[in-house]
């Protein structure tokens, strides 16, 4: 039977999108009332109570279980630290750039799936991260604009998330994914909790935050569900395409709420980054039919 089907994957895209596009947002807004590590708490705590309830409607706890718990800490450790300076960055530069920089975790991946996953190493996946860097360069430009504290949380979240990539790709071969996504909750929350009362205080959310931690907690999951849903109904090389749609759509945003400057230096750097994505996942279709 094929399972194959692109018009509802675009359905779930959208949702994907416009489920991103809120979190950053509402990520933003937060930024001057919680810190980074207050938000991820929270947020995992939201994560906490709609795994919880999931969980017990689908009669499932049964699945969930402790083993490989040393990977399952690690793939948080770097989860957590990605999504920390993800929502750092996304006070400091334009969301545009950001999301821009985000796309270059699958070029990470591919430069690092050989040593951790015994991935082989093609002249094709050289091109793509080498195009990949180039689309990097463009994106930052280091010579004119400099490299500022933005810019390098933003490229090392996505280094942290090329990480967590790789690390779930390790987990699924042995882990259902109830287990990853219950752990991903309750870790993230212990972290968040410990970070964020580290010196003492601990900042709850009222008023209009509170709906902001909210959508934050609630836009996060729903992203990640959307997204994978996507991926479950239509190929990789069908739905990044889709994905790429993020960057119009929140550089709109951007300069619509947030008077941000419309860079085509940006734009050009993140569709070569697309094409070097675009290119290695092609070459990964062609290896799988084969």
């Amino acid at each position: 039977m094929n399972r194959s089907n692109p018009k509802l994957a675009a359905v779930y895209m959208i949702g994907a999108i416009v489920s991103f596009t809120l979190m950053a947002i509402a990520g933003r807004e937060l930024g001057g009332s919680l810190d980074t590590f207050e938000i991820m708490m929270y947020r995992s705590i939201i994560g906490i109570l709609i795994m919880v309830t999931c969980i017990t409607y689908l009669g499932r706890w049964g699945d969930i279980h402790r083993r490989r718990m040393p990977l399952h800490l690690f793939r948080n450790a770097a989860h957590f630290t990605g999504q920390n300076l993800w929502f750092y960055a996304v006070t400091l530069i334009p969301l545009a750039q950001l999301f821009a920089l985000e796309f270059t975790v699958p070029i990470w991946v591919a430069l690092a799936a050989p040593l951790f996953l015994g991935e082989s190493f093609t002249r094709t996946k050289s091109l793509a991260i080498g195009l990949g860097f180039i689309g990097i360069l463009i994106v930052t430009r280091p010579g004119s604009m400099g490299l500022s504290i933005g810019i390098i949380a933003a490229a090392t979240a996505a280094i942290a998330f090329a990480i967590t990539a790789i690390t779930t790709k390790k987990l699924t071969q042995s882990e259902n994914i109830l287990t990853i996504l219950f752990w991903l909750t309750i870790l993230q929350a212990v972290f968040g909790a410990l970070c964020a009362g580290f010196d003492g205080v601990i900042t709850w959310p009222s008023g209009i935050n509170l709906f902001w931690v909210t959508l934050v907690g609630c836009a996060g999951l729903l992203a990640h569900f959307s997204l994978t849903r996507a991926l479950h109904l239509a190929p990789a090389s069908v739905v990044t395409p889709m994905d790429f749609a993020r960057l119009p759509v929140v550089a709109v945003v951007g300069a619509m709420i947030y008077a941000e400057p419309l860079d085509p230096m940006i734009i050009f750097g993140a569709v070569v980054i697309f094409a070097a994505n675009y290119i290695n996942i092609r070459s990964e279709m062609r290896s799988t039919s084969n």
